[in-house]
């Protein structure tokens, strides 16, 4: 029970935290605008280095990368040595921390301080990595940064580039943990967080094929006011 009661404690916390809408913040505290209103309308560091500055982007990226790293290390801080085998699989702190990592990324996404509208969650997955598993998670999380760094360069979407990271750490995962006996959880964690991502980027994707999504380097295009009508 007590176990139980700790994991749901963990739950409620990296929601709570993951919910904080930085760029909501960032964007009012310097850029005097209401994010949700500006650009592509995402909650997220992409929209407010478009539509506010570099520097704020930055900060409000770090600033989502800190709520799931802070979820991470409560939970595992919560959790402690505590482990109850439940048929077959470990009730334990790496159970703990992707419960919180998981949460704080529904947070971002769909936060209960903005009527649960958020972000897509990018910036949150990278951070659980990096707490998570600090030598491996950083390899894996630069690994996905290059392919996205790639991508934009290449391409100059920032949603396309998310997409083929987030999907590339899944693909590097599955072989590390066959070879290197990585915690099967963190798979778990990775396989369910790329699905969020994804589903969050439906209407980049659909913007994608109409060529109307915004370019990461551009200012001030407008947002798409019906995203199923194709462009004029």
């Amino acid at each position: 029970m007590i176990v139980a009661g700790n994991l749901i404690l963990i739950a409620l916390i990296g929601y709570l935290l993951g919910a904080i809408p930085s760029a909501l913040m960032i964007g009012k505290l310097v850029g005097k605008i209401d994010i949700t209103k500006v650009g592509s309308g995402n909650v997220g560091g992409t929209n407010v280095i478009r539509s506010v500055g570099f520097g704020a982007g930055v900060i409000v990226i770090i600033m989502d990368l800190s709520k799931a790293m802070l979820a991470v290390l409560l939970a595992r801080t919560i959790m402690g040595d505590s482990l109850i085998p439940l048929a077959g699989f470990p009730i334990d702190a790496h159970l703990a921390e992707v419960v919180a990592a998981l949460m704080a990324m529904i947070g971002h996404n769909w936060s209960i301080y903005i009527k649960f509208r958020g972000g897509k969650g990018a910036a949150v997955y990278f951070g659980g990595w990096f707490m998570m598993f600090p030598l491996y998670g950083l390899y894996v999380g630069l690994f996905g940064g290059i392919i996205i760094i790639i991508t934009v360069l290449l391409s100059k979407y920032m949603s396309q580039g998310t997409i083929l990271g987030t999907l590339g750490i899944w693909v590097l995962l599955v072989p590390l943990t066959i070879w290197f006996d990585f915690p099967r959880v963190y798979l778990i964690y990775a396989l369910i967080a790329t699905g969020m991502i994804v589903y969050q980027h439906r209407g980049n994707i659909g913007r994608l094929q109409r060529g109307t999504e915004l370019h990461f380097f551009g200012r001030g295009a407008k947002r798409d006011q019906k995203p199923s009508e194709p462009k004029q």
